[in-house]
């Protein structure tokens, strides 16, 4: 790609967005459509910083919500369990599956998955992994409804949209919602759903403001600050 194309396209997204303003999540999704068109179909994400205290233990923000739309991709995943759990994993769409080999197979090397689940029973083993899969983020956790005793029903929910959110090390979170080629609405309802089960992780410790700036984006578009006033006053009520 050249310099003088990169510098062309950079100018042209800085003409989408007027310098300072916040934009309605809908609002903010026809601006991205405006945005030069690539040969690729472009991934859509949100960014928060949030204004927790990152010294305190009970402030961490972590979650998992079902986009409507999915993510628009196909997620692999692997199931660390046993016997009939075994069998109705498969049947529900697991990757892969198993018990102590499949651990050893990770402890090799193997990585060739994005969501890893495992019964409760099979975690003094998974521990194994824990310098392997916690860097990545990949650990089976029972706050992100990767620990159960139903993984079949884990695999369907992952499978169907199930995500899992969580703020890193700064306090900044992001998360893919979707691809440029999903319906407006469609990036719309996946990105409402993703805002109100943020603001329902709200820790009950943090004082002051939770959502610092909020943003939306695509691979190669602008970032477009969010404005999620309508949002936060909605879930106030409902408190």
């Amino acid at each position: 790609m050249s310099k003088a194309y990169v510098t062309k396209r950079a100018k042209e997204l800085v003409k989408l967005t007027e310098k300072g303003k916040a934009y309605l999540l809908k609002d903010a999704i026809k601006v991205l459509r405006n945005a030069p068109k690539t040969q690729f179909d472009q991934s859509v994400e949100m960014q928060f910083k949030l204004g927790v205290d990152l010294t305190a233990n009970d402030q961490s923000v972590r979650g998992t919500t079902v986009l409507p739309h999915g993510q628009g991709k196909a997620l692999r995943v692997i199931v660390f369990c046993k016997d009939e759990n075994a069998k109705a994993a498969k049947e529900a769409g697991a990757d892969g599956v198993g018990g102590d080999e499949l651990i050893e197979k990770v402890l090799g090397g193997w990585m060739d998955f994005d969501v890893a689940v495992a019964t409760p029973s099979m975690m003094k083993e998974v521990g194994k992994l824990g310098k392997v899969l916690g860097p990545r983020g990949l650990m089976p956790s029972p706050k992100a409804g990767t620990v159960t005793d139903n993984p079949a029903k884990a695999v369907k929910e992952v499978k169907t949209g199930r995500i899992e959110f969580k703020m890193d090390k700064f306090a900044n979170m992001h998360t893919l919602i979707g691809k440029l080629s999903f319906s407006d609405e469609a990036l719309y309802e996946n990105g409402a759903v993703l805002v109100e089960s943020l603001i329902k992780a709200r820790p009950k410790s943090l004082k002051g403001q939770y959502v610092k700036s909020a943003h939306l984006s695509s691979t190669m578009g602008p970032g477009i600050r969010l404005d999620l006033t309508k949002f936060i006053k909605e879930a106030e009520v409902v408190e």
